[in-house]
């Protein structure tokens, strides 16, 4: 399969060596695997892409994606263990906006990549 694998058996020492030294510990490989993992179900993406712009409570939240509030709350439980949100309680209601500004660049830098692969030009 030519372009796939190398066509040699040489190997380049000092890009190893950089690429080994640059390598995250595997705690943070597993954490950082975990935090996908969180945000690849299609829910709590809808969740987090509506609170990119305001801070909501469950019943919006549940209004807006047209789920129940107990199937809201429960993405929610998940997105807040895993540090992506926080909430506020006011009243009787609970609202909810994201953790910090890490969540919205890893959201934005996710729908841009997505976005840039839709274009005419895009490289395969």
């Amino acid at each position: 399969m030519p372009g796939y694998c190398c066509e040699s058996d040489i190997r380049h020492p000092e890009k190893i060596a950089r690429a080994q030294k640059a390598m995250p510990s595997e705690l943070e490989l597993l954490d950082a695997s975990e935090l996908l993992k969180v945000l690849a179900d299609p829910n709590r993406m809808r969740l987090i892409a509506a609170l990119l712009e305001v801070e909501l409570c469950v019943c919006d939240l549940s209004e807006f994606l047209g789920l129940s509030q107990s199937a809201v709350s429960h993405q929610l439980r998940i997105l807040r263990q895993s540090r992506l949100v926080r909430h506020r309680r006011d009243g009787k209601n609970a609202y909810y906006s994201l953790k910090d500004n890490h969540v919205e660049q890893i959201v934005q830098t996710a729908l841009q990549h997505v976005r840039e692969m839709y274009q005419p030009d895009a490289e395969e």
